[in-house]
């Protein structure tokens, strides 16, 4: 988390208290632009899908946007035809208020699935944050979002494009029900850029794959898993397009941002005492890669042996050998940080070298298979009693 961030022109922001779940604490937010804005996002891949994500699916279509509004605490996911009319309710409150007669206000939501929206608090409160817009700060929405959350999640950029200052920030909630098929929880990055529609969806796609697709908390995907870009262009710069060297400095800052949220995600996940950096090489295709890493990233014996410190090398083996992957397992190599646990499938009885190198913050794991060209990085954290405690309570 950073406290110094920049606000891209022509953003507002408002934050409101509307006891979704707990009482005297900001859960609505709402991020508005002056400007018309093009939009892009990336949802979630699960086949259960709350009807904000739904909406946003289909109205991500059209060619302009002004803002979001943003709940947590309730999840509206699972609660049919009313947990649909409750999202557009919502979204036409606010462009009713802001007085929006030709664009989108998106609607994300996150916290209990199952639970019915409880409108006749939300809609009061999302009419006293309009009337309140632009008092408010990117840090209150940041805080505003979060649910089982430490600490507010934000990153900010600024670079020059053709002489005009330019600005990207980014907002993200999530430290559980986190799992590499999209995202996080909710992320939200503006920016007053001038870009392509299509370009700025390139970006956002290319940028996920490499941040938050890289990400994993417990394997578990949520279902309102949403990221939302949205550009407005009032720095003045002539319109980006894909495959320039504009586009390429903009994707430049925009892989900051993401990759610095979706760490953040990782640091913060819940119960989590050390990020882990599972490093898989030499592995025969790309995918290869990706699922080898992504096993031993999920692997609930690796994170808690991680935790206590415990260098269980068979461990790692055996989440590779469940992959599902074709490798001979004496040609592997182990490190964990600079000390090599394994060499050629067998142990190095640096047994006492690996505990050390685990009682860090940021532990490495790098595994090299010897079968090829291909690499890969997937992001975890350790698993600790304390991720037990939050979510065995979590709807009480």
């Amino acid at each position: 988390m950073t406290n110094n961030y920049s606000i891209p022109k022509e953003f507002l922001f408002a934050v409101i208290d509307a006891a979704i779940k707990y009482d005297n604490r900001n859960d609505i937010a709402i991020i508005y632009s002056k400007n018309p804005c093009v939009a892009a996002g990336v949802f979630t891949k699960n086949v259960v899908k709350s009807p904000s994500v739904v909406y946003d699916m289909e109205r991500i279509k059209y060619p302009i946007a002004y803002g979001i509004v943003v709940n947590s605490g309730n999840a509206n996911t699972c609660t049919g035809q009313q947990g649909m009319d409750d999202v557009i309710t919502m979204s036409e409150t606010v462009k009713t208020g802001l007085k929006i007669s030709d664009g989108e206000v998106f609607v994300s939501s996150t916290g209990v699935i199952g639970v019915p929206m409880p409108m006749e608090r939300i809609i009061p409160a999302i009419k006293r944050g309009i009337d309140k817009i632009g008092e408010y700060t990117l840090m209150d929405a940041a805080k505003a979002i979060m649910t089982t959350d430490t600490f507010p999640k934000i990153h900010s950029k600024t670079f020059i494009i053709e002489g005009k200052t330019v600005t990207i920030s980014g907002i993200t909630k999530g430290s559980g029900m986190i799992s590499p098929n999209m995202a996080t929880t909710l992320s939200f990055i503006i920016t007053d850029a001038e870009i392509e529609k299509s370009a700025l969806d390139n970006a956002l796609r290319q940028s996920i794959e490499q941040s938050f697709n890289k990400i994993t908390v417990d394997g578990d995907m949520s279902t309102n898993d949403t990221v939302l870009i949205l550009a407005n262009g009032a720095c003045g710069n002539t319109v980006i397009k894909s495959d320039t060297l504009e586009y390429d400095v903009f994707k430049q800052a925009l892989d900051e941002i993401t990759m610095s949220l979706s760490q953040m995600i990782v640091k913060d996940g819940e119960g989590a005492t050390k990020t882990i950096c599972i490093e898989l090489n030499g592995a025969a295709t790309k995918s290869d890669a990706e699922r080898l890493a992504r096993k031993v990233a999920d692997s609930m014996l690796v994170r808690t042996a991680v935790y206590g410190n415990d260098p269980n090398w068979g461990r790692i083996m055996c989440a590779l050998g469940g992959a599902g992957v074709a490798f001979s397992p004496y040609k592997v190599d182990i490190f964990i940080g600079k000390v090599q646990i394994v060499a050629d499938g067998l142990g190095t009885k640096m047994d006492a070298e690996a505990s050390k190198a685990l009682d860090v913050k940021d532990v490495n794991l790098r595994i090299d298979l010897r079968e090829g060209v291909y690499n890969a990085k997937v992001f975890t954290c350790d698993l600790t009693e304390g991720y037990i405690k939050i979510n065995a309570h979590y709807t009480t």
